[in-house]
């Protein structure tokens, strides 16, 4: 629950664990490079059928602008180049836009990472920061599109020996081999921008920890105040329920005690999960109508 952390590794696992300074112990699992792989050529597939549909629909819009019954010869030309004009601003945001819309939103995940369960985050406890999106989505520039421009520019020149292709060939085979050459599987992108790509947790949490059922007996055990669940926001809500749907002993006891000690609000051995969900659904609740009043609290930090 805290900004900053340590990582304890565990070797030959894609299991990774995350120590606060508060002591809480957060469990991660790495994706495959196999799941990040498809992620990509997914969202690269979904990306060029989106500017496939863009373009055949500002085409037809074309024709039928020039075949409308338009005033001079200049209303034409003017329409048509606002059609190209809204064609190459449609093809710039599908090429640089895609994956920062994604990943910044609450998923951290473009529709190819949420197909095959993985999602951006960042190394460590702190939130994944717009600065950390960018650098890494600028970094796939070099990593991959500029070392394309080079082959697809050494083969429209008919010569497969052209130098900048070959160029481009060996640049894009080290940056491929990059992710097989450190036991995170990290990119380059993510070495610069303090990024990893994680498995999202498949098993839904239970009816004891959706707002919308009926109060359990784990919420009737604890009552919190506006006071003691306003010193958490959004994110620690995620982590807490990240720490829920996982269900391991040791971070349950951690988190538990960590919350226990903001808060100044004791509970009894072996209640730690009670205490957890109680308190998990309250928050839960009171951001909820926070946001519905208009007030949003994105982490313990915010005001």
């Amino acid at each position: 629950m805290a900004r900053r952390a340590t990582q304890r590794p565990e070797p030959r696992t894609r299991n990774r664990t995350v120590i606060t300074p508060e002591g809480v112990a957060l469990p991660f699992v790495l994706a495959t490079r196999g799941a990040r792989a498809a992620a990509l050529l997914i969202d690269l597939a979904l990306i060029g059928a989106a500017m496939v549909a863009t373009t055949l629909t500002l085409l037809w819009i074309a024709g039928g602008v020039t075949g409308a019954d338009l005033e001079g010869g200049s209303a034409k030309a003017h329409a048509l180049q606002a059609l190209v004009v809204i064609w190459i601003i449609a093809m710039f945001l599908f090429r640089n836009a895609w994956f920062l819309f994604f990943e910044l939103g609450p998923r951290g995940a473009t529709p190819g990472k949420r197909i095959t369960g993985i999602r951006v985050a960042a190394r460590g406890t702190e939130r994944l920061t717009t600065e950390a999106v960018i650098a890494r989505n600028i970094v796939r520039d070099i990593e991959l599109f500029m070392p394309a421009v080079f082959i697809g520019g050494a083969i429209s020149a008919g010569s497969d020996t052209d130098a900048a292709g070959w160029a481009g060939a060996i640049w894009f085979a080290i940056f491929v081999a990059f992710p097989f050459l450190n036991r995170d599987a990290l990119r380059c992108g993510d070495v610069i921008a303090g990024t990893w790509v994680v498995e999202v947790p498949r098993r839904k949490l239970g009816q004891a920890l959706s707002v919308s059922a009926p109060l359990a007996a784990a919420d009737q055990a604890y009552t919190f105040t506006p006071a003691e669940l306003a010193v958490y926001g959004e994110y620690e809500l995620q982590t807490l329920e990240r720490v829920l749907r996982d269900g391991r002993g040791p971070a349950l006891d951690d988190v538990a005690d960590a919350i226990s000690r903001k808060i100044g609000r004791p509970y009894p051995d072996g209640a730690e999960r009670v205490f957890l969900e109680s308190y998990y659904l309250q928050l839960r609740a009171q951001l909820e109508q926070g946001l519905r009043m208009g007030r949003r609290k994105a982490d313990k930090h915010a005001a």
